[in-house]
């Protein structure tokens, strides 16, 4: 009997499937948009207080014929790689270094490139003395009232506070297959059901797709990803999203300041809005 085709298929991917891609240990990282998508990148390091850190990466570059100020969160593609990298989870000196860059960017009238991908911030002891709670906090006061555009792109996980700490931007893209949740699903399924296992129920229930996240109006746009992934054509999963951050770059930039600051401000002020539906009971 002849094997079926089924290369025109199409798979309905679960929230569980799309953790599980944008975890893949090849998709690509943040220094791999940059330097595929940006000419001329310095990067900056250390935060003038501690030290540096390299789960959070940074620096000026030429997007598009602008000169902007880039940052995000660095995972490795190895467990060297990683070990190095922290697995992608900044400690505050991290967040203190993308303020360092995002006020600079500011100063000179640079926009702002964030990209996000990252488990969560580091959670170890060493990282709360040093004040990894107040980092995040000044990081998300930093981009709310930063005068200068800002656009921001789930690359893979955007996880926790960790992510939201540099994605408060004008405009907030997410790759097709990426996540973005107040916890990862096995912290969620530990704490409601004491079961870890139970992980694809919670990755279901946060709603943390993009597809989700579109539909409750967080998000600006998804980006589409070549068949398979990111990590299955890195290249063109590059291209796709240096295509959308150009036009929705471009569109930022065009607007005066005073509009662009009030945009920002509706923006997240519409965010988690509902109606509540009432009845009536009609009475003959």
């Amino acid at each position: 009997m002849d094997q079926l085709d089924t290369s025109h298929v199409t798979v309905e991917l679960t929230p569980w499937d799309r953790v599980q891609r944008a975890r893949h240990p090849q998709r690509p990282h943040t220094l791999d948009y940059i330097f595929a998508l940006c000419e001329d990148f310095v990067e900056i390091h250390g935060d003038r207080r501690f030290g540096d850190d390299a789960a959070m990466v940074g620096g000026m570059a030429t997007f598009g014929g602008r000169t902007v100020v880039v940052v995000g969160h660095q995972k490795g593609s190895d467990t060297r790689e990683n070990m190095k990298r922290n697995f992608g989870m900044p400690h505050p000196e991290g967040y203190r270094k993308a303020q360092r860059l995002m006020r600079h960017a500011e100063k000179f009238g640079l926009p702002v490139l964030c990209f996000v991908d990252t488990p969560a911030a580091d959670p170890n002891k060493e990282s709360e003395e040093r004040g990894q709670g107040n980092a995040i906090a000044e990081s998300l006061y930093v981009m709310t009232s930063l005068r200068t555009p800002i656009v921001v792109t789930v690359i893979g996980e955007g996880g926790s506070g960790g992510a939201l700490a540099i994605s408060v931007g004008d405009r907030l893209l997410m790759q097709e297959n990426s996540v973005y949740s107040v916890a990862s699903p096995e912290a969620t399924a530990a704490i409601l059901w004491r079961d870890a296992a139970r992980a694809p129920d919670a990755a279901r229930a946060l709603k943390l797709t993009a597809q989700d996240l579109l539909e409750l109006a967080i998000i600006d746009e998804i980006i589409p990803e070549p068949q398979g992934g990111a990590h299955a054509d890195s290249l063109a999963a590059i291209n796709l999203v240096g295509e959308r951050v150009r036009a929705h770059l471009d569109e930022v930039c065009a607007l005066d300041l005073p509009t662009l600051m009030q945009r920002r401000y509706a923006k997240y002020r519409a965010i988690g809005r509902y109606e509540e539906q009432q009845s009536f009971l009609i009475r003959p």
